[in-house]
């Protein structure tokens, strides 16, 4: 845990054989792309995604064709899942009754307080969670025209009293919308309302770079204030890139466990021409991770390398890393350790002496 981080302490809930809130981690989850009836496709991307960093993968049951598909893949899969159920109870049921480990409705689309009751009653006996799950598009339309904060705040709290009403409160709370600012200021707002654990991201926030760069304002923003017990990057495109962006939000706040953290310098005019910084960090970062990163992980242990284009930001600037690279010219490069040069060494053969100094100085 990030001594800086403060995170309030909420409801635990019991996932499968994970836990979310309370004094757990902060768990990592993605959905799948693919129609759940695709049960080997699902699978495969479920395995990717847990190889990534997630921990929890949500699958949408649009019908009850999709119940026994889902049954298959509950039995298969290597991590908990989540049931996304819209508008008929039954489905909610159905999923629970086929072992899913949480579901996420929105219990005022789910019909009369007969139908809620149903599926309250469903998942008391099975102990299965229910994500509240509220954004821009699903606000109380009779009452709000716009989304705002308070519309979102309020819209959730519509949904957690009928769950409340029903005695139930093995409930986690996701409210989002497309909109940085909103997003941040309903989740602080619900945060002194309930002690529920808080999902947190945000919603549509589109592909690539702008997806990432949004997202890590959030949710970064958002943990550093001590909300949030469990993320989702939602992004266009493969949900092995939610994973991993989600991972590194993670890692750069201390709050999931990285061995390797590799330090590099944007590179400017001091760099020599022969010198690929990009490429090398590359290379450094996979051979680490090859050749130690299960024995530190074991461990508990992380080393930091840093790998500067040039001695002005080689041992001077990266002096807390525990070894690095700095570039030089005629095809040299200057190993350090710890901010103390160790020897001058070929490009050439530079990630081979890093890793075999590392092995021999920090590992044996």
């Amino acid at each position: 845990m990030n001594k800086y981080i403060n995170r309030k302490k909420t409801n635990k809930v019991n996932v499968g054989n994970i836990s979310i809130g309370g004094d757990s981690k902060i768990v990592l989850q993605s959905m799948t792309n693919i129609p759940v009836e695709n049960v080997k496709e699902n699978l495969l991307q479920i395995e990717n995604l847990k190889k990534h960093g997630a921990e929890l993968v949500r699958l949408a049951v649009r019908n009850e064709n999709g119940i026994k598909p889902l049954s298959e893949i509950i039995k298969l899969s290597p991590i908990p899942l989540v049931a996304d159920i819209h508008f008929d109870h039954r489905l909610a049921i159905a999923a629970i009754n086929a072992g899913i480990s949480k579901i996420r409705i929105n219990p005022g689309n789910i019909g009369d307080e007969k139908k809620v009751r149903e599926v309250v009653k469903a998942a008391s006996e099975h102990n299965v969670p229910i994500r509240i799950g509220v954004n821009g598009g699903s606000i109380n339309k009779k009452k709000y025209h716009h989304v705002t904060p308070e519309s979102l705040v309020d819209s959730a709290m519509e949904n957690i009293l009928i769950l409340e009403d029903n005695n139930f409160d093995n409930i986690v709370v996701s409210i989002k919308c497309s909109d940085i600012f909103t997003t941040i200021e309903a989740n602080k707002l619900f945060s002194n309302l309930r002690d529920y654990p808080i999902h947190i991201g945000l919603t549509e926030a589109g592909y690539g770079l702008s997806c990432i760069t949004q997202s890590a304002i959030v949710i970064g923003h958002l943990l550093m204030n001590g909300i949030g017990d469990t993320i989702r990057v939602s992004m266009t495109g493969d949900p092995v890139n939610e994973a991993v962006t989600g991972s590194k939000i993670l890692e750069s706040l201390d709050l999931k466990f990285s061995p390797i953290r590799i330090i590099s310098c944007p590179t400017c005019g001091r760099t020599a021409t022969d010198i690929d910084i990009l490429t090398l960090s590359q290379d450094v970062e996979r051979e680490l991770n090859l050749r130690f990163g299960e024995n530190l992980t074991k461990r508990n242990e992380r080393i930091s390398v840093a790998i500067m284009g040039c001695e002005v930001n080689g041992p001077g600037e990266a002096s807390e890393a525990d070894f690095g690279l700095a570039g030089g010219q005629n095809g040299k490069m200057l190993l350090f350790a710890k901010g103390e040069r160790i020897k001058t060494i070929s490009i050439n053969g530079a990630v081979k002496e890093l890793v075999d100094t590392i092995a021999e100085k920090y590992l044996s």
